[in-house]
C-alpha cells in the first residue's frame, strides 16, 4: 500500500510505502530508500516504532546530516581525499566529510526520489544514477527491494548494473533504538567479528585489520554497547552467497531483540555520538551492512569494483522477536 508523503521544493512528489506482515509493520520512503519507521512488539507485546525517523517529509529535508534511514551509495561511508584510481583512471569524487567523500558525495542516493513498483510483501525501488554522477563513472542502474517474510523479518536486497567499471557499496543506515525511547547504551550487541579496521583522525582506515581481543571492540560474546563507536567490523564469515548472522542487538528492559543476517563483510557500528535536535546523542545504533571504508583505495581490501557485465548482489535480513 502507498500514500503521497510529501512533495519537495521541485514540485516531485514523494510517496510512503507500508508493509505488514507476521506482526511487524515498516514503512518505506520513496525519497531516499528511508526505512521510515518499523514497529515491532515487546516481550508483553506492546508496539513500538524502534528505528529513529521523522513524522513528515519536512523533517528529513531539515536534518539530512544523521542519514537516517537512507539506503546510503553509490558508495556508502567514505572514500579518502575523495578520489581513487580504476584502471590506471583517477576519479575526482564530491567531498562532503572534511577531505573526504562521504555516502556518495553531497547528493547520494539518500537525496533522490526512487521508482517503486510493488512486490510479493513488499516494494522495490530502482534508478538510474548517471554517469559522472559525484564523480562517480559508469551509468550504473540500481535497484533495491524491502520484503516482510512470513516472520515478520525485513529483507533488504541490492541489485546494479553499469555500463563502465565503477565502484558500488550500498547499505541502509537505520538507526536502532529496540526499546522506542530514550539513550541505547545499555543495549547489548554481539558481533561475530575477531577484528576491526582503526582509523586515523578523518575516520579513514589505516590499513591496520586488528584484533579485538582484549579491547572495547570486542562484542564477540555480547556486552552493552555503550558509546563512541564509529568503526567497521571485519566479520569472520567474510564476503557470502547468502545471508549469513553476524550481529544481535537487543534491549534488556523491552526484551526486543533484533538480529542481522547479511552477506557482506563487513559491518559499521556507529553509536550516534554526534546526532544532534531533534535528537540526543546516543538515541540510535546503526549496524550498516558493508564493504569496508575506502576498499577503493585498499588492494588488500575486498573488492568493491563492478564492471560491464557483472552484477552486484547485496542482501540483509533484520529478524526481530520479544525475548523472553
Amino acid at each position: 500500500m502507498s500514500e503521497l508523503f510529501g512533495t519537495l521544493p521541485d514540485g516531485t512528489s514523494v510517496h510512503r510505502w507500508t508493509l505488514e506482515r507476521g506482526g511487524v509493520r515498516v514503512r518505506v520512503l520513496t525519497y531516499g530508500g528511508i526505512v521510515q519507521s518499523c514497529e515491532v512488539p515487546d516481550r508483553e507485546g506492546r508496539v513500538s516504532d524502534v528505528v529513529l525517523g521523522f513524522a513528515d517529509l519536512d523533517g528529513y529535508l531539515a536534518h539530512p546530516e544523521p542519514y537516517l534511514g537512507v539506503l546510503a551509495g553509490r558508495y556508502a561511508n567514505r572514500i579518502a581525499g575523495g578520489r581513487f584510481t580504476l584502471d590506471g583512471r583517477t576519479h575526482e569524487l564530491t567531498v562532503n566529510n572534511g577531505p573526504n567523500c562521504l555516502h556518495g558525495g553531497e547528493r547520494g542516493f539518500d537525496k533522490h526520489v526512487w521508482d517503486a513498483e510493488p512486490v510479493e510483501h513488499g516494494v522495490r525501488l530502482s534508478r538510474v544514477s548517471p554517469d559522472g554522477e559525484e564523480g562517480f563513472p559508469g551509468r550504473l542502474s540500481v535497484s533495491a527491494t524491502y520484503a516482510l517474510r512470513a516472520d515478520g523479518a525485513l529483507r533488504i536486497s541490492y541489485e546494479a548494473r553499469t555500463d563502465a567499471a565503477t565502484v558500488v557499496n550500498l547499505t541502509n543506515h537505520t538507526y536502532w533504538n529496540l526499546a522506542g525511547t530514550g539513550d541505547t547504551a545499555g543495549h547489548r550487541l554481539s558481533l561475530a567479528a575477531s577484528r576491526y579496521t582503526p582509523v586515523d583522525a578523518d575516520l579513514i582506515p589505516t590499513g591496520e585489520l586488528a584484533a579485538v581481543e582484549g579491547t572495547r571492540f570486542d562484542f564477540r560474546a555480547g556486552r552493552e554497547v555503550g558509546g563512541g563507536y564509529d568503526h567497521n567490523f571485519v566479520l569472520d564469515k567474510g564476503v557470502t552467497e547468502g545471508p549469513v548472522e553476524v550481529a544481535v542487538l537487543s534491549d534488556p528492559g523491552s526484551g526486543r531483540v533484533v538480529t542481522v543476517e547479511t552477506t557482506e563483510p563487513g559491518v559499521q557500528l556507529y553509536t550516534a555520538d554526534h546526532l544532534g535536535a531533534p535528537f540526543s546523542p546516543g538515541d540510535g545504533v546503526a549496524l550498516e551492512t558493508q564493504h569496508f571504508p575506502d576498499s577503493p583505495n585498499r588492494a588488500s581490501y575486498p573488492s568493491t569494483v563492478l564492471r560491464p557485465g557483472g552484477v552486484y548482489r547485496s542482501e540483509t535480513v533484520y529478524r526481530f522477536s520479544g525475548g523472553e
